[in-house]
């Protein structure tokens, strides 16, 4: 059982200054892994074969990580340098029809279309649900019987939407579900054994760096799908001299070189972090503080698009105020030295689990200032 020391020290963890609701674009890294990084650095410049050996094994312990906390086995799991090269490894070798909203985050849409007009095998099946939300009832109405896959992301990086990956894969039977978990991996627990595909990276919310991607093959994406970008890592055995033998029959298929050990390293030990506090523990508090932003947000009358269903949201608050009021409101925010990010008159307010009262305090600030200088 997780104790709460563990949650304590990882929420003590945080250490940046006040201000910062923008980690669903970039999570500062951590006191532990910035020290991790800075260890295995010199020991790497060091030349000796058991300090490179040892760096290395961070490899087997950030997929081992990964896999305890979708609930598989390591061989399943693969590290890449992002959540895209992990979608394009699995998009690319699919063939059919692929089904998958419009206003997904480019790493599909992207890999998916130029996958489509590479190869003639993949036929793009677009949804555009008008709140955004991919629900089960919305890929329900659109699945035909050409689909043969159905790529979603946990967390939707507009909306802050958090996919149902259980009813989802009862709305498609035995067709491939891919899940693009960055925006809530190690947040929010999530039933990944749903999925047949998960692709995440911890620059974000796991406070590891860039670098850091990885991705988890299931049974059935294993014989579905193509190692199309397979690399001379991707086979079993050393390394392939005067021969290229087929690729490996588990994830390390969809690898292409060799994994950045630093990276590893870095992945492996903020995984370590989320596993010991506990990812219930994480999720039950960032829920907590995404009510904080929604409670400010309501007080002041801004309209909020994310889920107010705790089991539908993670970490991210997406405002939507009138058009007229969107430039004003990200001003004031910023004056009152707050990070978001704002696009296409949303504002996206994203705290984590070490978001303190003194940045709430900030934002409440913020919205006050705004709404006193409104013009109704």
């Amino acid at each position: 059982m997780i104790g709460v020391t563990d949650l304590d020290s990882y929420l003590a963890s945080f250490d940046g200054e006040p201000g910062y609701l923008d980690w669903a674009a970039f999570g500062p890294l951590s006191p532990a892994v910035r020290s991790e990084a800075q260890g295995d650095t010199e020991l790497l410049g060091t030349g000796r074969r058991t300090s490179i050996e040892l760096v290395g094994d961070h490899v087997r312990e950030a997929r081992e990580l990964v896999a305890e906390l979708i609930g598989t086995d390591a061989a399943q799991v693969v590290l890449q340098p992002s959540t895209t090269y992990g979608l394009m490894h699995a998009i690319y070798g699919l063939a059919g029809g692929l089904m998958l909203g419009r206003g997904e985050f480019p790493s599909l849409t992207v890999a998916a279309t130029r996958a489509s007009d590479a190869f003639g095998s993949l036929r793009l099946q677009w949804v555009e649900p008008a709140d955004g939300f991919m629900t089960p009832d919305v890929v329900r109405a659109a699945l035909s019987d050409d689909t043969r896959a159905v790529a979603v992301s946990l967390v939707d990086f507009r909306t802050g939407y958090r996919a149902d990956l259980s009813a989802l894969r009862e709305v498609i039977g035995d067709r491939l579900l891919i899940v693009d978990a960055i925006q809530g991996f190690g947040m929010v627990e999530a039933d990944y054994l749903a999925a047949d595909v998960v692709c995440g990276h911890g620059y974000k919310w796991l406070r590891a760096g860039r670098g850091t991607g990885f991705a988890w093959f299931g049974e059935r994406a294993l014989e579905r799908i193509a190692p199309v970008l397979s690399g001379f890592r991707g086979i079993d055995g050393d390394l392939p001299v005067d021969a290229v033998p087929a690729p490996s029959a588990s994830a390390q298929a969809f690898s292409i070189s060799g994994p950045d050990t630093l990276a590893a390293a870095r992945l492996a030990t903020a995984l370590r972090e989320v596993v010991d506090a506990g990812v219930g523990n994480i999720e039950s508090v960032l829920s907590a503080r995404t009510a904080d932003v929604m409670f400010f947000a309501d007080r002041y009358e801004v309209p909020v698009v994310t889920p107010r269903d705790a089991e539908r949201r993670a970490g991210i608050v997406t405002l939507e105020p009138a058009a007229q009021d969107a430039a004003p409101l990200a001003a004031s925010l910023a004056n009152h030295g707050l990070t978001v990010t704002t696009r296409s008159g949303r504002i996206r307010v994203a705290p984590h689990v070490g978001t303190g009262a003194d940045t709430l305090r900030l934002f409440g600030d913020a919205l006050a200032a705004f709404s006193s200088a409104r013009v109704w």
